[in-house]
């Protein structure tokens, strides 16, 4: 069944005492006991987190992984040293991983092959440029996105994959998909999974929106009949805007 899910990026914000000072603000808050929280804080942050987050109903995930076990490969993180701290799941193809280190679909395709044999849960984001939303292209972008990067998982595979749909032009922008381009979407979304996979995975993959969703915004676009949560990003750095996002199905 699909989740009600709420996700925290927060990029690469935060020290040490400002990522406490967020968790414990978080935790002071009840969690509706329907909607999952995750947090994404960077890396030097990941086992601080765990261990403040132990026993509660906010879990962890990281920012990125590489496809690799270990080898020489400078500045980058397995899958097995994330798990070895516990943290069990992880953002794969955010749209500021594609653009400025360049990710390809084939990249990412290795990631998620990688994380699935390492037992991770993947929250995995796609979305296309303002240029192929003017141009009219943007579901031909989304089913390439996809066809390139998942379509080739087990029907089993995807008990562990979560999908993050990112307009990449209303990141950080500002800017909004409106909750009706929001939904119509999310349902083609279900629809290229049906078409590939069946209805009955279609209808229990959860989908998140990300881009720029805010408490004052955030009602209309959750009011989607396909729209299962948000991947958040600014707004996740402040605990009230964040906990507002979490209340508002």
């Amino acid at each position: 069944m699909k989740n009600k899910i709420v996700a925290g990026n927060w990029k690469m914000n935060n020290d040490k005492e400002q990522t406490k000072s967020l968790l414990n603000k978080l935790n002071s808050y009840k969690i509706p006991d329907d909607v999952r929280v995750i947090v994404a804080p960077s890396y030097t942050h990941l086992d601080q987190s765990i261990q403040m987050l132990k026993g509660t109903q906010i879990s962890v995930a990281a920012q990125n992984m590489n496809a690799a076990s270990s080898g020489a490969f400078t500045g980058e993180v397995s899958a097995a040293m994330l798990k070895s701290i516990g943290v069990n799941s992880v953002i794969i193809g955010h749209s500021e991983r594609r653009s400025l280190y360049h990710e390809s679909d084939e990249i990412l395709n290795n990631k998620v092959k990688s994380a699935i044999e390492s037992d991770m849960e993947i929250i995995f984001c796609f979305g296309e440029e303002l240029d192929d939303r003017k141009s009219g292209r943007q579901f031909e972008i989304i089913n390439k996105q996809l066809s390139s990067t998942l379509f080739n998982m087990s029907e089993l595979d995807w008990k562990k994959i979560v999908l993050a749909y990112e307009p990449v032009w209303a990141i950080g922008t500002g800017e909004t998909a409106s909750p009706s381009q929001a939904q119509e979407m999310h349902a083609y979304i279900r629809k290229i999974i049906s078409n590939r996979y069946n209805d009955n995975l279609a209808n229990n993959v959860s989908i998140l929106y990300g881009g720029s969703v805010k408490p004052s915004n955030v009602k209309e676009i959750f009011k989607g009949s396909d729209v299962n949560g948000g991947l958040i990003g600014g707004a996740s750095l402040n605990a009230d805007d964040f906990m507002a996002i979490v209340n508002a199905f």
